[in-house]
């Protein structure tokens, strides 16, 4: 069995660049979910978009790679998985430069559209490779590389778009995807192995009502926050055509026969608690990143770089900790390394619970190393141990579906996130207003004027108001994400850890 594994290494030549390779793709594609974010403000003029309508730069992208992330498992079987991915990344780079080149708002949500649709697959399929060509018993630094890619691209997405926009231009946002494109497609279609094609019927039906659950969910989710949630009808259709959509799958999918999605996938158990998992990963990672710019802006003033500057030593945290946690998996239960990172992940919300209007920057980097090192320490062992039980044949699908539950619940949790501090910054207000009297001894004493009336210090109290509602709103949702996190730890003892063979005897990871 040694010699088999030997053999296996010896079959696939590359290792490094091929790893390499699929990288540069996948950490392009994440970035582009983040990237553009700041630099809608100043496409809004250039593109002749209303602030409301701008917003579909982003909506086109998000509905376009939901959909079609779950079909990654069935055109990578039919067209083979190598081929597929080279054509994801050509697609993916053409489109990054029309995106960069377009000239209204129409086109552009054309070009961003297609862009998601080619994007959808890179991430599950560099995925599954990583999988793929290396043994089994290095599946967890595989997964390191893997996770440091996918979770330190959207922190570094905001920083990078804003330097972008404010040095060069907007559309440099996009055309920054050409060389990196093309340094993967070269790299890819050198080193990439062939695999095996497997030729399986299409569930029609059951893709369009998967892609009609998913797609009206992420409209929902993303336009929500624009038309005040259920205030209007648009929400409401888009709930009742997500639920049809998913429930009628489910239905399908348990009764019908030559389904989209083999549902004997869903017997291991491994991949349906990593999907739970993931799905909190997703909630905290983005919800968290997205609600700190935002208050490092409106509280505390930070400009766009220095913002991320001071968001940046998470990245690192995340860096450090996959470094580590890749070698670790082989030693330590997998499960203890959960726990661990999920406990690191509830105390650096503790520690953000404690944030105030007057405190410095340090609080920030060092509630954000301890959450990037606590993620990292979930990311790595939950990859690992979600396929280490699942049947190779299953493998494209499972990371299409991985790929997609965690971006939904980034969606679901950036929504959730958002709507409680809406709702909770007007109930802070209007408490904290109950006590700007002209008979409060402490405002009599530190703004007399106030006390009496007068314009000028009544502005400032309201500021002051405003400003308190808003950080201890922001604190509220800090709570509720560290809750999440205590809440998922006992979810790992639904998790299987295969046996352990003896040194040198385990067969590596399949090339099918």
């Amino acid at each position: 069995m040694a010699q088999a594994a030997s053999h296996t290494h010896e079959a696939v030549p590359h290792r490094g660049l091929i790893t390499v390779a699929i990288m540069l793709g996948t950490i392009m594609q994440v970035l582009d979910t983040t990237i553009a974010n700041v630099a809608l403000p100043s496409m809004t003029g250039d593109l002749g978009a209303s602030p409301d309508t701008i917003n579909w730069v982003l909506t086109s992208y998000i509905v376009a790679a939901a959909i079609m992330t779950p079909v990654t498992g069935w055109i990578s079987d039919r067209i083979g998985r190598r081929e597929f991915f080279l054509v994801s990344i050509t697609g993916f780079t053409i489109f990054s430069m029309l995106c960069g080149i377009a000239w209204n708002l129409e086109v552009m949500v054309l070009f961003r559209l297609l862009q998601g649709v080619f994007g959808a697959a890179i991430v599950p399929l560099a995925q599954t490779f990583l999988l793929d060509i290396n043994p089994k018993e290095n599946h967890g630094q595989a997964m390191a590389v893997f996770g440091a890619g996918i979770m330190v691209g959207p922190i570094i997405g905001p920083t990078l778009g804003g330097w972008l926009t404010e040095t060069l231009n907007w559309r440099w946002v996009f055309f920054i995807n050409l060389p990196i494109g093309i340094l993967c497609l070269l790299g890819a279609a050198a080193y990439l192995p062939r695999i095996p094609r497997r030729l399986r019927g299409f569930d029609f039906f059951g893709f369009a009502m998967l892609s009609l659950g998913v797609g009206a969910l992420q409209l929902m989710l993303d336009r929500g926050g624009e038309v005040d949630w259920f205030a209007a009808p648009e929400i409401w259709i888009e709930l009742g055509l997500s639920i049809t959509g998913f429930w009628v799958f489910a239905v399908h999918l348990l009764t019908g026969e030559d389904t989209f999605i083999d549902r004997h996938i869903f017997r291991d158990r491994n991949l349906v608690t990593g999907l739970v998992f993931i799905f909190i990963v997703g909630v905290i990672l983005l919800a968290s990143l997205a609600l700190l710019p935002p208050m490092l802006s409106r509280i505390f003033g930070y400009t766009t770089m220095l913002t991320g500057f001071i968001m940046a030593p998470r990245g690192v945290g995340t860096m450090i900790s996959m470094i580590v946690v890749g070698r670790l998996v082989r030693f330590i239960d997998v499960r203890i390394l959960v726990v661990a990172g999920l406990s690191l992940t509830a105390w650096s919300l503790y520690i953000m619970t404690g944030f105030t209007p007057q405190m410095d920057g340090h609080l920030i980097i060092e509630s954000g190393i301890i959450q990037g090192m606590g993620l990292g320490l979930v990311f790595v062992p939950l990859s690992t141990v979600t396929f280490a039980t699942l049947d190779p044949k299953y493998r494209t699908d499972g990371t299409s579906l991985f790929s997609l539950t965690r971006n939904i619940g980034s969606s679901i949790g950036i929504s959730v996130v958002t709507v409680l501090l809406t709702h909770n910054t007007q109930i802070n207000h209007a408490e904290l207003a109950e006590h700007v009297t002209p008979y409060n001894p402490s405002l009599q004493a530190v703004l007399p004027g106030a006390a009496q009336g007068d314009p000028a210090s009544l502005s400032i109290v309201d500021e002051l108001v405003n400003q308190q509602a808003l950080m201890i709103s922001y604190i509220n949702d800090f709570k509720f994400m560290m809750i999440i996190a205590l809440c998922a730890i006992p979810l790992v003892l639904l998790l299987r850890v295969p046996r352990r063979a003896a040194a040198g005897a385990e067969p590596a990871a399949a090339m099918e």
